[in-house]
């Protein structure tokens, strides 16, 4: 099937606008960012979102939603004009507003009225979003503290590629680490460290910058480069070679 070409060397940026808004120091410890995208499309355009380990509250005409952890692409389509809001909590921090386990809504979208009320913010701006989260923040949780702490050590640390290695890092089981990140993460510690590890990818496309793919494999502790390609197309829709193209101009 021949591509869209609105999906190539950035052209998506034409008809979308992206707002990115960092939370107030209170709401920090739970919100990693606000975030808003506003499109104009004259024909349906399929647009090709990728995981990340956070949980998503949206709201979008008149629907206030909870997105789950997803562990692979989606699609949404896009048609005319439109705006989303977005808060994307940080990762391991939803456990204390859902008061149960994350991994509940794995791969699932709910209304969000069933964590914070049938009442949503009006308007949707940062300003009564966040009067909203304070409305219903809940008490600290360590845990989740610690859940946090321990995926930011994936995303900063580009070396570590294993369970094993996190786990001895942070004093832990690897079957105690399985635990922590099901309760608040919501998503297996492996498929974070893939992920996390794939995304250092995505980062050099977007850069620009030219890619040994056998070495890359390697330093992200890959056994080969097929390996490599085989995860980056379960989470991201396409093999790598494919993928750069929406960025190559």
């Amino acid at each position: 099937m021949e591509r869209d070409p609105r999906e190539l060397g950035g052209a998506w940026q034409m008809s979308q606008r992206h707002r990115f808004i960092a939370p107030s120091a209170d709401l920090a410890r739970y919100v990693d960012r606000y975030w808003a995208v506003d499109w104009d499309y004259e024909r349906p355009f399929r647009q090709l979102v990728v995981p990340l380990p956070n949980v998503h509250l949206t709201f979008r005409d008149g629907r206030a939603e909870l997105h789950g952890p997803s562990s692979s692409h989606v699609y949404r389509e896009l048609t005319g004009s439109g705006s989303v809001f977005g808060v994307a909590f940080r990762p391991g921090a939803f456990r204390p507003f859902l008061n149960g386990p994350v991994s509940d809504l794995r791969d699932r979208t709910i209304d969000a009225a069933t964590v914070f009320g049938p009442e949503p913010p009006d308007p949707v701006d940062v300003g009564s979003v966040e009067g909203h989260l304070r409305a219903h923040l809940p008490a600290a949780d360590p845990e989740a503290e610690r859940a946090g702490r321990m995926v930011a050590m994936i995303a900063d640390d580009t070396g570590l590629t294993t369970v094993d290695e996190l786990a001895g890092r942070c004093g832990l089981s690897v079957r105690r680490v399985q635990r922590l990140f099901a309760e608040h993460v919501g998503i297996g510690p492996k498929w974070v460290i893939r992920r996390y590890r794939l995304h250092e990818i995505t980062e050099r496309l977007a850069d620009g910058v030219d890619i040994d793919w056998a070495v890359l494999a390697a330093d992200l502790g890959y056994a080969d480069q097929p390996h490599l390609s085989r995860d980056f197309r379960k989470i991201f829709g396409e093999p790598p070679t494919s993928y750069a193209q929406r960025y190559e101009r």
